[in-house]
């Protein structure tokens, strides 16, 4: 068994179509007309044929709640690994990205953690060492 796909929800899936590809720098993968949204999934370019992000519509009652509480907290969404955090922070920040957390050791990781100006916190994570 594989994980195929995994979703992220955004407010608005025209916007996180260009943040998650234009500013983060991920591929399109599918665009398909789904009633009044779109199954819309993304990739790595490293790994086109690896799992798909799902642009998952925020339309669901519960999903404002539940974002609104992670962001409160300060809990990531999702994560994403980086070869070299320090790097991929520098290429973020120029591109205008807001980090809420600048890159930091984190035990067996290095860390950061951004806004996705779609509703979500993501953490971007390094390995350091043997990993986890």
């Amino acid at each position: 068994m594989r994980i195929y796909v995994t979703s992220i929800f955004v407010d608005d899936q025209a916007h996180a179509l260009d943040f998650y590809t234009n500013t983060l720098g991920f591929k399109l993968k599918h665009d398909v007309p789904a009633g009044d949204y779109r199954w819309l999934t993304v990739v790595s370019p490293e790994q086109t044929q690896g799992t798909e992000l799902l642009l998952e519509p925020s339309v669901h009652t519960a999903v404002a709640p539940y974002k609104q509480a992670l962001v409160k907290d300060g809990i990531p969404a999702t994560s994403f690994l980086v070869d070299d955090l320090d790097a991929e922070y520098e290429r973020l920040k120029g591109k205008g990205v807001n980090f809420t957390v600048a890159p930091m050791d984190a035990g067996p990781v290095k860390m950061a953690v951004f806004d996705d100006t779609c509703g979500n916190l993501i953490q971007v994570i390094q390995m350091m060492g043997g990993g986890m």
